[in-house]
């Protein structure tokens, strides 16, 4: 048991499950960030397209839906089965700008660490020809 724990503690002290742990922290902090983007003002958006709000976007199956005035809701039958498509609509919206921003990230960590490869290649030359030059 007890090389059990020690094998546990040197694999989480690597670094790459912490970096996995901090990774899924910020990125669930991030679709925090992209639900409210896609509920606050994209979905709003594509209402004023549809006149109506994605997630009242339903097909009645089986049963009524009536609009009451009063209350300014809709009120459905005790039967009622529903097919929300707008609420899928809604989650395809949050996928696609979730997936566009992880692409935009990585094209961007991609550009500066082909950068910084860059910079390293053109400073190690420097090292070895100052090394060179002293001896």
């Amino acid at each position: 048991m007890k090389k059990f724990f020690a094998e546990f503690r040197q694999f989480i002290s690597k670094g790459n499950a912490l970096d996995l742990a901090v990774g899924l922290v910020i990125g669930t902090a991030f679709n925090a960030i992209i639900k409210s983007l896609v509920a606050d003002i994209i979905t709003p958006l594509i209402s004023l397209l549809f006149k109506a709000d994605l997630t009242h976007m339903v097909w009645v199956l089986r049963g009524t839906r009536d609009w009451d005035q009063a209350t300014s809701s809709y009120i459905l039958s005790e039967d009622a089965v529903l097919l929300t498509y707008g609420n899928f609509i809604q989650s395809i919206i949050d996928f696609l700008i979730i997936a566009l921003a992880i692409f935009l990230a990585l094209k961007v960590i991609t550009r500066f660490s082909k950068k910084l490869e860059e910079v390293k290649k053109a400073i190690a030359p420097k090292k070895e020809n100052d090394e060179e030059v002293k001896e």
